[in-house]
């Protein structure tokens, strides 16, 4: 192993990064990276790209790529790139942008039309509906004051015996008692205990309540954010942070796992609270409580597999 390999790779440990991590941000096949840590520089398709791939892995793993060759000088010198070579970093595929649009435009009218007739047959008829049920209340309303008997009774002081029209007394309207509402727990956040290399924190608020936690980064570190109790659960974060991200997360009874590769780059707060493992890098993850204790925490160490 070469000694600027030997540098790379102890930077990429340092972040808690696989090969497979670097693979993925760089989109430098996986074998070409091995080769540049081995120093064999033979495996790479050209000189050209020797000098472009470290500088890419250097700027993945948070190593300045000018200081790294200049402080080990067997480098190989660019040359220019042979046009017949085959494609060594993954590619998306792109479509132009005015197709995407035009397509879109083109399946957005395709369904705006049959819906707006949807909805102005859907109006219509509702109205006609109201307006007859309308008509049929005030014609039975008008129908039942003038043919109830019930409102008519005898008057023992009306002249000749005539009726007169009973006032009914309206009942009194009890104003409805408020229930009390329960008291809201306030948030508080301990670390419950360790599982390998994962430091698990018990987060304790009361049921239903939004649960914020917050990243601020200072600088560049690898992060990773995942929904549940290891890294197989929902990605939400993948990939370095550079000084002034701000991510937010909601935690909720599946968990919080976060995978740091520098610590003192990302500081975490859970709704306000900051938490840290004193480690350079963490692994942290975070299970809500509502107070019930039901909430139980899962070995992630043996479920993640790291």
């Amino acid at each position: 192993m070469s000694e600027l390999g030997r540098h790379l790779k102890e930077a990429r440990l340092q972040k808690g990064m696989s090969l497979d991590d670097v693979q993925e941000v760089t989109k430098i096949r996986k074998k070409y990276l091995e080769a540049i840590e081995a120093g064999d520089y033979k495996v790479l398709p050209g000189s050209f790209y020797v000098r472009a791939f470290i500088k890419t892995y250097a700027e993945a793993v948070g190593v300045n790529p000018e200081e790294l060759m200049e402080e080990h000088g067997n480098v190989p010198a660019a040359a220019p790139a042979d046009t017949t070579m085959e494609t060594v970093i993954q590619k998306r595929s792109r479509k132009p942008e005015r197709e995407r649009n035009s397509r879109w435009l083109s399946t957005l009218l395709m369904w705006t039309f049959p819906v707006l007739i949807l909805v102005v047959i859907y109006w219509y008829a509702s109205n006609a509906m109201d307006k007859g049920n309308s008509e049929q209340t005030d014609n039975a309303s008008v129908t039942n004051e003038q043919q109830d008997p019930a409102k008519a009774t005898a008057s023992p002081t009306a002249e000749g015996g005539g009726v007169a029209t009973a006032t009914a007394t309206p009942e009194p309207t009890l104003a409805p008692t408020p229930s009390p509402s329960p008291s809201a727990l306030p948030v508080t956040v301990t670390q419950d205990h360790k599982s390998g290399k994962t430091t698990v924190f018990k987060v304790t608020a009361s049921a239903g309540s939004q649960v914020q936690v917050e990243i601020d980064a200072t600088g560049v570190s690898w992060l990773e954010v995942y929904k549940g109790e290891n890294s197989s659960g929902e990605k939400l974060s993948f990939g370095n942070t550079a000084a002034g991200d701000h991510l937010s997360f909601t935690l909720d009874a599946a968990g919080l796992y976060i995978k740091s590769g520098y610590s003192p780059a990302t500081a975490i707060t859970v709704a306000g609270q900051a938490i840290t493992d004193g480690k350079t890098s963490s692994r942290l993850l975070l299970q809500l409580d509502d107070g019930t204790g039901t909430a139980t925490a899962t070995d992630a160490a043996g479920n993640s597999g790291e």
